[in-house]
């Protein structure tokens, strides 16, 4: 089941970002009294009772503004909009009801979205109060006073937002057919590998970075086997403002990357990799998804014997984090190499749910102590006793040990080359989870 997308939406300086932080636990976005501030696209993963969700936060919608930064921040709010499950609109009790709110509220009412009118800045409720009920003239249903700064009435505007997400994504869970999500940064190719693929033009494509506006799903079919393609958008119009591109990329792929088995990381070969190909692959691996890294564009560089060796060489060390994704060069103009694709995804998929019976795991582990010795601290040895495979989609192994302290991150790397070497597990990646037992246990 994908996680529900909640947008944070409402003009400036109304405490999107304060909200934001207190909901995903952490100072990730810009806080500061200046109104639109936040620029940098944030998300994150937030868990309410027996609810996972992730939200976005966005830049602040200034309604009628013809500041290039606010009129692309409106456009990228727009964006997050279009890809959310639930909306909650943002106010300030303090400013009170602004006529920017009411433009606001229209293009949310546009939207056909659920909408939870939220009211910030509600630091003493008694106070307060009156002030709140001004804000049903909007007419997009009951105002939830909160303080995002205070931590009040939140627990109370989550069950309202929960109210909204699907009972179950059953539909979802029947369909076992391979999804694959093809991501990366506007205009590298996403669109072109598709309709190569799919061998008719279904996806727009364009010189103009982002003419893909949604999430498109594409059914593919091969040797009998179905793949469903997600294609993610880039931007909507043309924008050369680097953090609002980045913006729009990854509001879409987070989204698109919940509903995947395999991600494709479309990389352009003249540009080469960037910071923010980093960034959208990030997104694949922290989601433990598999992985696959496709360079296009492969037709229009010019190369000689070591070009494909200093092009991987450099894409390793900049997604060193992700060792073991797949690595292919093509090209969608030609289709060269573009059916290997369909081989690696196949093999992505069974290594991403590959089950290691207890006893054979337990060998590996026990050779792999005996070749390299375990970290000690002040005299005391890290012991390990026990491995076991817990899950799959990724793969994930919980390790027993005397003292989880001592288990360095080095040592448990080692422990995952070692399966590695003995598995392959190519193109996914692995999970460890420490857990302490006592020496009499």
């Amino acid at each position: 089941m994908s996680r529900p997308v909640v947008a944070i939406v409402g003009r400036p300086n109304v405490g999107k970002s304060t909200l934001f932080n207190t909901l995903a636990g952490d100072k990730i976005s810009i806080v500061q009294d200046t109104p639109g501030v936040t620029r940098d696209r944030i998300y994150a993963d937030v868990s309410w009772l027996n609810y996972n969700f992730t939200i976005v936060d966005t830049g602040g919608i200034e309604p009628e503004s013809n500041d290039i930064i606010l009129k692309s921040m409106r456009e990228q709010a727009e964006i997050a909009i279009a890809t959310a499950d639930v909306i909650m609109f943002i106010t300030d009790v303090r400013q009170g009801l602004v006529d920017a709110d009411g433009k606001v509220a229209d293009m949310l009412r546009r939207s056909g979205k659920p909408v939870v009118l939220v009211v910030n800045k509600v630091d003493s409720f008694d106070k307060f109060m009156p002030d709140v009920y001004e804000f049903y003239n909007l007419g997009i249903g009951d105002p939830m006073p909160i303080s995002a700064a205070s931590q009040l009435g939140l627990g109370d505007m989550l069950d309202e937002v929960v109210k909204y997400f699907p009972d179950s994504a059953t539909e979802e869970e029947e369909d076992d057919r391979p999804r694959v999500a093809i991501i990366g940064k506007p205009n590298v190719g996403k669109s072109s590998i598709i309709n190569k693929l799919l061998g008719e033009d279904r996806v727009i494509v364009s010189d103009i970075a982002g003419t893909t506006r949604d999430a498109i799903d594409t059914t593919i079919k091969r040797n009998g086997t179905e793949y469903v393609f997600i294609d993610t958008a880039g931007l909507r119009r043309k924008n050369k403002i680097k953090e609002e591109i980045e913006r729009y990329s990854i509001i879409r792929t987070v989204s698109a990357v919940e509903r995947c088995n395999v991600a494709v990381l479309v990389i352009d070969a003249v540009e080469g990799i960037t910071d923010q190909d980093t960034k959208i692959a990030g997104i694949a691996h922290e989601r433990g998804k598999g992985m696959i890294i496709v360079v296009n564009k492969w037709d229009a560089i010019e190369k000689d014997d070591k070009t494909m060796n200093k092009f991987t060489n450099d894409i390793r060390q900049k997604l060193s984090y992700m060792p073991y994704a797949e690595l292919l060069f093509v090209s969608a103009a030609t289709g060269q190499r573009l059916p290997k694709l369909f081989e690696t995804i196949d093999a992505v998929i069974e290594n991403h749910s590959l089950r290691i019976g207890t006893g054979v795991v337990n060998e590996i582990m026990a050779e792999a102590v005996a070749l390299n010795q375990p970290p000690s601290d002040k005299g005391k040895r890290l012991r390990l006793y026990y491995i076991t495979q817990v899950s799959v989609k990724p793969p994930t192994f919980v390790i027993f040990v005397n003292d989880k302290e001592l288990m360095h991150f080095s040592y448990t790397r080692y422990i995952e080359n070692k399966i590695r070497e003995a598995f392959g597990f190519r193109g996914t990646p692995l999970r460890f989870i420490i857990r302490e037992r006592k020496e009499k246990e």
